[in-house]
Protein backbone atom coordinates (compact mmCIF):
# COMPACT_ATOMS: atom_id res chain seq x y z
CA UNK A 1 0.00 0.00 0.00
CA UNK A 2 1.25 3.47 -0.78
CA UNK A 3 1.55 6.20 1.84
CA UNK A 4 -1.21 8.58 2.88
CA UNK A 5 -2.53 10.77 0.14
CA UNK A 6 -2.35 14.53 0.56
CA UNK A 7 -5.67 16.09 1.43
CA UNK A 8 -7.23 12.99 2.96
CA UNK A 9 -7.75 14.78 6.29
CA UNK A 10 -9.69 17.58 4.56
CA UNK A 11 -12.76 15.37 4.52
CA UNK A 12 -15.22 15.75 7.39
CA UNK A 13 -13.62 14.04 10.36
CA UNK A 14 -15.73 11.61 12.34
CA UNK A 15 -13.07 11.03 15.01
CA UNK A 16 -11.40 13.48 17.35
CA UNK A 17 -8.16 11.57 17.99
CA UNK A 18 -6.66 8.48 16.38
CA UNK A 19 -3.94 6.76 18.43
CA UNK A 20 -1.49 4.32 16.81
CA UNK A 21 0.74 1.96 18.76
CA UNK A 22 1.25 -1.33 20.56
CA UNK A 23 -0.96 -2.35 23.44
CA UNK A 24 -0.08 -5.33 25.59
CA UNK A 25 -1.63 -7.42 28.28
CA UNK A 26 0.01 -6.45 31.56
CA UNK A 27 0.22 -8.58 34.68
CA UNK A 28 0.06 -6.54 37.88
CA UNK A 29 1.54 -7.95 41.11
CA UNK A 30 -0.73 -9.01 43.96
CA UNK A 31 1.79 -7.61 46.46
CA UNK A 32 5.02 -5.55 46.54
CA UNK A 33 8.34 -7.26 46.07
CA UNK A 34 10.63 -8.76 43.47
CA UNK A 35 9.06 -10.49 40.50
CA UNK A 36 10.66 -13.68 41.80
CA UNK A 37 8.71 -13.35 45.05
CA UNK A 38 5.27 -12.24 43.80
CA UNK A 39 2.91 -15.23 44.10
CA UNK A 40 0.22 -14.08 41.66
CA UNK A 41 -0.70 -11.36 39.23
CA UNK A 42 -3.88 -9.67 38.10
CA UNK A 43 -4.46 -9.07 34.42
CA UNK A 44 -4.77 -5.60 32.92
CA UNK A 45 -3.81 -3.78 29.76
CA UNK A 46 -1.00 -1.36 29.01
CA UNK A 47 0.14 0.69 26.06
CA UNK A 48 0.94 4.39 25.85
CA UNK A 49 -1.23 5.13 22.85
CA UNK A 50 -4.19 2.95 23.82
CA UNK A 51 -4.04 4.51 27.30
CA UNK A 52 -4.47 7.94 25.69
CA UNK A 53 -7.35 6.69 23.55
CA UNK A 54 -9.14 5.14 26.55
CA UNK A 55 -8.75 8.28 28.65
CA UNK A 56 -10.03 10.51 25.85
CA UNK A 57 -13.03 8.25 25.20
CA UNK A 58 -13.83 8.16 28.93
CA UNK A 59 -13.70 11.97 28.87
CA UNK A 60 -16.36 12.10 26.16
CA UNK A 61 -14.29 12.37 22.98
CA UNK A 62 -14.48 10.25 19.85
CA UNK A 63 -11.26 8.27 20.05
CA UNK A 64 -9.94 5.40 17.97
CA UNK A 65 -7.03 3.05 18.54
CA UNK A 66 -5.21 1.50 15.59
CA UNK A 67 -2.87 -1.38 16.32
CA UNK A 68 -2.01 -4.98 15.55
CA UNK A 69 -2.58 -7.92 17.91
CA UNK A 70 -2.30 -11.66 17.63
CA UNK A 71 -5.16 -13.98 16.75
CA UNK A 72 -5.09 -15.22 20.34
CA UNK A 73 -6.92 -14.84 23.62
CA UNK A 74 -4.72 -11.99 24.78
CA UNK A 75 -5.54 -10.13 21.57
CA UNK A 76 -9.24 -10.71 22.23
CA UNK A 77 -8.85 -9.35 25.75
CA UNK A 78 -7.04 -6.21 24.56
CA UNK A 79 -9.53 -5.32 21.86
CA UNK A 80 -12.55 -6.02 24.08
CA UNK A 81 -11.16 -4.08 27.04
CA UNK A 82 -10.11 -1.04 25.03
CA UNK A 83 -13.48 -1.03 23.25
CA UNK A 84 -15.23 -1.13 26.65
CA UNK A 85 -13.94 2.41 27.31
CA UNK A 86 -15.81 3.60 24.23
CA UNK A 87 -12.79 3.51 21.90
CA UNK A 88 -13.31 2.62 18.24
CA UNK A 89 -11.21 -0.51 17.60
CA UNK A 90 -12.59 -1.33 14.16
CA UNK A 91 -9.24 -0.65 12.47
CA UNK A 92 -7.25 -3.04 14.68
CA UNK A 93 -5.66 -5.81 12.63
CA UNK A 94 -5.19 -9.44 13.77
CA UNK A 95 -1.94 -11.24 12.93
CA UNK A 96 -2.42 -14.97 12.31
CA UNK A 97 1.23 -15.80 13.05
CA UNK A 98 2.69 -13.36 15.58
CA UNK A 99 1.51 -13.23 19.21
CA UNK A 100 0.12 -10.38 21.29
CA UNK A 101 2.78 -8.85 23.53
CA UNK A 102 2.60 -9.26 27.31
CA UNK A 103 4.60 -7.97 30.26
CA UNK A 104 4.92 -8.31 34.03
CA UNK A 105 5.90 -5.52 36.40
CA UNK A 106 6.50 -4.91 40.07
CA UNK A 107 4.43 -2.54 42.18
CA UNK A 108 7.21 -0.01 42.77
CA UNK A 109 7.64 3.31 40.98
CA UNK A 110 9.20 2.93 37.52
CA UNK A 111 11.80 5.54 38.44
CA UNK A 112 13.25 3.52 41.36
CA UNK A 113 16.05 0.96 41.27
CA UNK A 114 13.75 -1.75 42.65
CA UNK A 115 11.26 -1.53 39.79
CA UNK A 116 11.27 -4.54 37.48
CA UNK A 117 9.55 -5.10 34.17
CA UNK A 118 9.70 -8.34 32.19
CA UNK A 119 8.60 -7.82 28.58
CA UNK A 120 7.58 -10.60 26.23
CA UNK A 121 7.05 -8.52 23.11
CA UNK A 122 9.90 -9.45 20.74
CA UNK A 123 8.37 -10.56 17.46
CA UNK A 124 4.93 -9.41 18.57
CA UNK A 125 2.11 -8.70 16.16
CA UNK A 126 2.52 -4.97 16.76
CA UNK A 127 6.19 -5.05 15.75
CA UNK A 128 5.06 -6.09 12.27
CA UNK A 129 3.22 -2.81 11.63
CA UNK A 130 4.59 -1.15 8.51
CA UNK A 131 3.68 1.36 5.78
CA UNK A 132 2.32 -1.58 3.79
CA UNK A 133 -0.21 -3.04 6.24
CA UNK A 134 -1.89 -0.24 8.19
CA UNK A 135 -5.27 1.27 7.27
CA UNK A 136 -4.26 4.80 6.26
CA UNK A 137 -7.86 5.82 5.71
CA UNK A 138 -8.51 5.19 9.41
CA UNK A 139 -5.28 6.78 10.62
CA UNK A 140 -6.02 10.02 8.80
CA UNK A 141 -9.71 10.17 9.69
CA UNK A 142 -9.31 12.18 12.88
CA UNK A 143 -8.60 15.76 13.82
CA UNK A 144 -5.48 14.60 15.68
CA UNK A 145 -3.13 11.66 15.08
CA UNK A 146 -1.33 10.71 18.31
CA UNK A 147 1.96 8.77 18.11
CA UNK A 148 4.85 7.97 20.43
CA UNK A 149 8.52 7.10 20.29
CA UNK A 150 7.78 3.64 21.66
CA UNK A 151 6.41 2.52 18.30
CA UNK A 152 9.54 3.68 16.51
CA UNK A 153 11.64 1.37 18.71
CA UNK A 154 9.68 -1.81 17.95
CA UNK A 155 11.14 -2.56 14.51
CA UNK A 156 12.56 -1.02 11.37
CA UNK A 157 9.13 -1.35 9.73
CA UNK A 158 7.47 0.49 12.63
CA UNK A 159 10.03 3.28 12.34
CA UNK A 160 9.37 3.52 8.60
CA UNK A 161 5.66 3.83 9.37
CA UNK A 162 6.19 6.71 11.82
CA UNK A 163 8.44 8.48 9.33
CA UNK A 164 5.66 8.14 6.75
CA UNK A 165 3.01 9.48 9.11
CA UNK A 166 5.10 12.44 10.31
CA UNK A 167 6.20 13.48 6.83
CA UNK A 168 5.14 17.09 6.22
CA UNK A 169 2.32 17.26 3.69
CA UNK A 170 -0.70 19.49 3.17
CA UNK A 171 -3.92 18.21 4.69
CA UNK A 172 -2.51 15.82 7.26
CA UNK A 173 -4.12 15.73 10.71
CA UNK A 174 -2.44 17.56 13.52
CA UNK A 175 0.32 15.18 14.62
CA UNK A 176 0.78 14.79 18.37
CA UNK A 177 4.01 13.03 19.40
CA UNK A 178 5.00 11.85 22.87
CA UNK A 179 8.77 11.22 22.91
CA UNK A 180 8.43 8.35 25.44
CA UNK A 181 12.13 7.46 25.42
CA UNK A 182 12.50 3.81 26.46
CA UNK A 183 16.24 2.92 26.23
CA UNK A 184 15.69 -0.80 26.85
CA UNK A 185 13.55 -1.08 23.72
CA UNK A 186 16.32 0.27 21.51
CA UNK A 187 18.75 -2.40 22.75
CA UNK A 188 21.54 0.13 22.98
CA UNK A 189 21.14 1.39 19.42
CA UNK A 190 23.04 4.66 19.09
CA UNK A 191 20.46 5.98 16.67
CA UNK A 192 17.60 6.16 19.15
CA UNK A 193 18.30 9.74 20.20
CA UNK A 194 18.53 11.09 16.66
CA UNK A 195 15.44 9.16 15.56
CA UNK A 196 13.31 10.55 18.37
CA UNK A 197 14.57 14.07 17.71
CA UNK A 198 13.79 13.68 14.00
CA UNK A 199 10.22 12.47 14.64
CA UNK A 200 9.56 15.18 17.24
CA UNK A 201 10.73 17.93 14.88
CA UNK A 202 8.35 16.66 12.18
CA UNK A 203 5.34 16.81 14.53
CA UNK A 204 2.96 19.64 15.42
CA UNK A 205 2.51 19.03 19.16
CA UNK A 206 5.28 17.39 21.21
CA UNK A 207 5.27 16.04 24.77
CA UNK A 208 8.70 15.49 26.29
CA UNK A 209 9.92 15.06 29.85
CA UNK A 210 12.81 17.21 31.03
CA UNK A 211 14.50 14.08 32.37
CA UNK A 212 14.15 12.08 29.15
CA UNK A 213 15.44 14.99 27.04
CA UNK A 214 18.58 15.01 29.17
CA UNK A 215 18.90 11.23 29.00
CA UNK A 216 18.27 10.93 25.25
CA UNK A 217 19.74 14.15 23.89
CA UNK A 218 21.96 15.53 26.63
CA UNK A 219 19.80 18.67 26.66
CA UNK A 220 19.17 20.38 29.99
CA UNK A 221 16.35 22.82 30.65
CA UNK A 222 13.08 23.76 28.98
CA UNK A 223 14.52 26.60 26.90
CA UNK A 224 17.23 24.34 25.50
CA UNK A 225 14.64 21.69 24.65
CA UNK A 226 12.63 24.25 22.69
CA UNK A 227 15.78 25.37 20.89
CA UNK A 228 16.32 21.76 19.78
CA UNK A 229 12.67 21.50 18.65
CA UNK A 230 12.05 24.76 16.76
CA UNK A 231 9.48 23.45 14.27
CA UNK A 232 6.50 22.13 16.29
CA UNK A 233 3.75 24.66 16.96
CA UNK A 234 3.48 23.50 20.57
CA UNK A 235 6.15 21.88 22.76
CA UNK A 236 5.09 20.68 26.21
CA UNK A 237 8.04 20.14 28.56
CA UNK A 238 7.01 18.02 31.53
CA UNK A 239 9.06 18.90 34.61
CA UNK A 240 7.81 16.43 37.20
CA UNK A 241 6.87 18.00 40.51
CA UNK A 242 7.79 21.43 39.11
CA UNK A 243 4.89 21.26 36.64
CA UNK A 244 5.07 21.89 32.91
CA UNK A 245 6.32 24.60 30.56
CA UNK A 246 4.58 25.05 27.21
CA UNK A 247 6.11 26.83 24.25
CA UNK A 248 3.47 27.77 21.69
CA UNK A 249 4.03 29.76 18.53
CA UNK A 250 3.06 29.76 14.87
CA UNK A 251 5.42 27.71 12.71
CA UNK A 252 5.80 27.59 8.92
CA UNK A 253 5.41 24.41 6.93
CA UNK A 254 2.89 22.31 4.92
CA UNK A 255 0.85 21.25 7.94
CA UNK A 256 -2.86 21.34 8.66
CA UNK A 257 -4.29 22.22 12.08
CA UNK A 258 -7.72 20.61 12.29
CA UNK A 259 -7.89 20.33 16.06
CA UNK A 260 -9.94 23.28 17.17
CA UNK A 261 -7.11 25.71 17.70
CA UNK A 262 -4.48 23.16 18.70
CA UNK A 263 -1.78 24.95 16.82
CA UNK A 264 -2.38 28.51 17.92
CA UNK A 265 -0.32 30.34 20.48
CA UNK A 266 -3.14 31.34 22.83
CA UNK A 267 -2.25 31.26 26.49
CA UNK A 268 -0.80 33.14 29.39
CA UNK A 269 2.89 33.76 29.86
CA UNK A 270 5.73 35.84 28.54
CA UNK A 271 6.87 35.94 24.94
CA UNK A 272 10.10 34.07 24.35
CA UNK A 273 12.80 35.19 21.96
CA UNK A 274 12.06 34.22 18.38
CA UNK A 275 14.49 32.44 16.08
CA UNK A 276 15.12 33.35 12.48
CA UNK A 277 12.12 32.33 10.40
CA UNK A 278 9.85 31.66 13.39
CA UNK A 279 7.38 33.80 15.28
CA UNK A 280 8.13 34.47 18.97
CA UNK A 281 6.81 31.91 21.41
CA UNK A 282 4.27 32.33 24.13
CA UNK A 283 5.73 30.60 27.20
CA UNK A 284 3.27 29.22 29.75
CA UNK A 285 4.40 27.79 33.09
CA UNK A 286 1.86 25.79 35.10
CA UNK A 287 2.72 24.29 38.52
CA UNK A 288 1.95 20.64 39.19
CA UNK A 289 -0.63 19.48 41.71
CA UNK A 290 0.19 17.85 45.00
CA UNK A 291 -1.01 14.28 44.78
CA UNK A 292 -1.06 11.36 47.23
CA UNK A 293 0.44 8.86 44.78
CA UNK A 294 -0.69 5.25 44.78
CA UNK A 295 1.25 4.15 41.67
CA UNK A 296 3.29 6.29 39.29
CA UNK A 297 2.35 4.35 36.17
CA UNK A 298 0.45 5.77 33.21
CA UNK A 299 0.59 9.38 34.42
CA UNK A 300 2.39 10.63 31.33
CA UNK A 301 -0.23 9.12 29.03
CA UNK A 302 -3.01 10.58 31.16
CA UNK A 303 -1.36 14.01 31.06
CA UNK A 304 -1.22 13.85 27.26
CA UNK A 305 -4.89 12.83 27.14
CA UNK A 306 -5.92 15.71 29.40
CA UNK A 307 -3.94 18.22 27.38
CA UNK A 308 -5.37 16.88 24.10
CA UNK A 309 -8.91 16.90 25.51
CA UNK A 310 -8.63 20.58 26.44
CA UNK A 311 -6.97 21.32 23.09
CA UNK A 312 -9.88 19.76 21.22
CA UNK A 313 -12.20 22.00 23.22
CA UNK A 314 -10.21 25.09 22.26
CA UNK A 315 -9.28 26.01 25.83
CA UNK A 316 -6.38 28.38 26.58
CA UNK A 317 -2.95 26.86 27.08
CA UNK A 318 -2.97 27.24 30.86
CA UNK A 319 -6.23 25.28 31.10
CA UNK A 320 -4.86 22.64 28.72
CA UNK A 321 -1.94 22.03 31.05
CA UNK A 322 -4.16 22.03 34.14
CA UNK A 323 -6.45 19.44 32.56
CA UNK A 324 -3.32 17.40 31.84
CA UNK A 325 -2.30 17.61 35.50
CA UNK A 326 -5.81 16.68 36.64
CA UNK A 327 -6.07 13.63 34.41
CA UNK A 328 -2.60 12.55 35.51
CA UNK A 329 -3.69 12.94 39.14
CA UNK A 330 -6.62 10.63 38.46
CA UNK A 331 -4.26 7.85 37.34
CA UNK A 332 -1.66 8.53 40.03
CA UNK A 333 -4.25 7.83 42.73
CA UNK A 334 -5.14 4.31 41.48
CA UNK A 335 -2.97 1.15 41.15
CA UNK A 336 -3.23 0.64 37.37
CA UNK A 337 -2.59 2.51 34.11
CA UNK A 338 -6.23 3.51 33.56
CA UNK A 339 -9.12 4.95 35.53
CA UNK A 340 -12.22 7.02 34.95
CA UNK A 341 -11.31 10.71 34.69
CA UNK A 342 -13.09 13.36 36.75
CA UNK A 343 -16.41 14.53 35.34
CA UNK A 344 -15.86 17.37 32.88
CA UNK A 345 -17.64 20.00 34.94
CA UNK A 346 -15.67 18.93 38.02
CA UNK A 347 -12.36 19.19 36.13
CA UNK A 348 -13.39 22.53 34.60
CA UNK A 349 -14.09 23.97 38.03
CA UNK A 350 -10.68 22.92 39.30
CA UNK A 351 -8.88 24.09 36.17
CA UNK A 352 -10.50 27.52 36.56
CA UNK A 353 -9.20 28.08 40.11
CA UNK A 354 -7.00 31.08 40.77
CA UNK A 355 -3.29 30.41 41.28
CA UNK A 356 -3.48 30.45 45.09
CA UNK A 357 -6.36 27.95 45.21
CA UNK A 358 -4.67 25.74 42.62
CA UNK A 359 -1.52 25.74 44.71
CA UNK A 360 -3.45 24.64 47.80
CA UNK A 361 -5.05 21.61 46.16
CA UNK A 362 -3.98 18.17 47.29
CA UNK A 363 -5.66 15.22 45.64
CA UNK A 364 -5.84 11.71 47.05
CA UNK A 365 -7.50 8.38 46.19
CA UNK A 366 -11.18 8.73 45.35
CA UNK A 367 -11.05 12.41 44.48
CA UNK A 368 -12.41 11.93 40.94
CA UNK A 369 -15.66 10.43 42.24
CA UNK A 370 -16.32 13.38 44.53
CA UNK A 371 -18.84 15.80 43.06
CA UNK A 372 -17.69 18.69 45.18
CA UNK A 373 -17.12 22.36 44.83
CA UNK A 374 -13.42 23.23 44.33
CA UNK A 375 -12.96 24.46 47.90
CA UNK A 376 -14.11 21.07 49.21
CA UNK A 377 -11.36 19.12 47.49
CA UNK A 378 -8.79 17.97 49.97
CA UNK A 379 -6.36 20.71 50.93
CA UNK A 380 -3.65 20.74 53.59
Amino acid sequence: MSGPAAGTADAAATTDVVCLGESMVTFLPSQPGRLADVPSFGRGIGGAESNVACALAAAGHRAAWVGRVGADGFGDHLVETIASYGVDTSAVRRDPVRPTGIYFRTATDRGTDTHEVAYYRAGSAASAMSPDNVPYEDLLAGRVLHLSGITAALSADCLALLRELTAPRPGRPLVSFDVNHRPHLWRGAAADASVLLELARRSDLVFVGEDEAEEAWGIVGAEAIRAALPEPAVVVVKRGSAGATVFSGLRPGPRSSNAGGAGNAAGAGSAGAGKAGFDPDTVTLVPALRVDVVAAVGAGDAFAAGFLSATLRGLPVRERVRHGHLMAAAVLTVPGDLTDPPARDHADRLAALDDDAWGRLRLGPGWTAADRAPEEVRTP
